[in-house]
């Protein structure tokens, strides 16, 4: 299936690792002019230069999507670098499972607020995109309740109410908005790797509850953001897609 992404422009938070390196390299291969940001400069740098393969436009920067000046800035230098936004993908998590007010803050001001000001910030240029899309990273724990059901969960929630609103008021604008809900996600570096090692008994009841036998991979997870961000889904919005393995058992009705 022919995507119709080649020559489109995405901007990507938190493109170096994981899900969100996954979705900037699914984009570049298919021929998407792709700006991404993330905290670490050295890890910036390598992603641009192993992301220079694919032949098209990858913008890296380092900005830290807490800080609300920082990420709008951000967002208006890559537009300008890529001559327009036609994808926005809001991908950063904060994690805040703590039950503290600090994680409260932090999940706020990460999560919910750092897709809210990039998506703000994208608008201008997504007015103006004939192939206008934003995706919202979720969770499964916006779903339903698990362990990490503090604000992790809640903001993760508020993220597919936010992203369902977008969809209806944005519709006649021609601008698509639509949320990925990725289950458990294993990949070098991440948070099940970490707890595999520092909570092997959280890890096991984890791996116990996945149907398939396994966690899902960064790139099973692009592979919907892409496709909810691509031309090809030009009458998907609104919609929560869960990439889990049927690790969920709610009804979405």
């Amino acid at each position: 299936m022919d995507l119709g992404l080649k020559g489109l422009n995405a901007v990507v938070t938190g493109g170096t690792k994981g899900i969100g390196r996954a979705i900037v390299e699914t984009l570049a291969a298919e021929g998407v002019n792709v700006a991404f940001c993330a905290r670490n400069g050295d890890e910036v740098e390598r992603a641009i230069s192993d992301l220079a393969k694919h032949g098209v436009k990858i913008v890296g920067s380092v900005a830290d999507v807490g800080d609300g000046d920082a990420l709008k800035t951000w967002a208006a230098g890559a537009a300008k670098a890529l001559g327009g936004i036609d994808i926005v993908v809001a991908n950063v998590s904060a994690l805040a499972v703590a039950p503290d007010e600090a994680a409260w803050k932090k999940g706020f001001d990460v999560d919910l607020m750092g897709s809210v000001r990039l998506i703000e910030a994208a608008m201008p240029s997504l007015e103006h995109s004939k192939h206008a899309s934003i995706v919202t990273i979720s969770s499964v724990s916006g779903r339903e309740i698990d362990f990490a059901s503090g604000p992790y969960g809640a903001f993760k929630a508020a993220l597919i109410h936010y992203t369902q609103g977008l969809a209806f008021h944005l519709a006649g604008k021609g601008i698509r908005a639509n949320t990925v809900s990725p289950g458990n996600t294993y990949f070098a570096g991440g948070i099940w790797e970490q707890i595999e090692h520092g909570n092997p008994t959280l890890f096991a009841e984890a791996m116990r509850l996945n149907p398939t036998g396994r966690m899902g991979t960064p790139q099973e997870m692009a592979n919907a953001v892409v496709f909810l961000a691509s031309p090809a889904a030009s009458f998907v919005t609104g919609t929560n897609l869960v990439v889990d393995g049927a690790l969920t058992r709610g009804v979405q009705l």
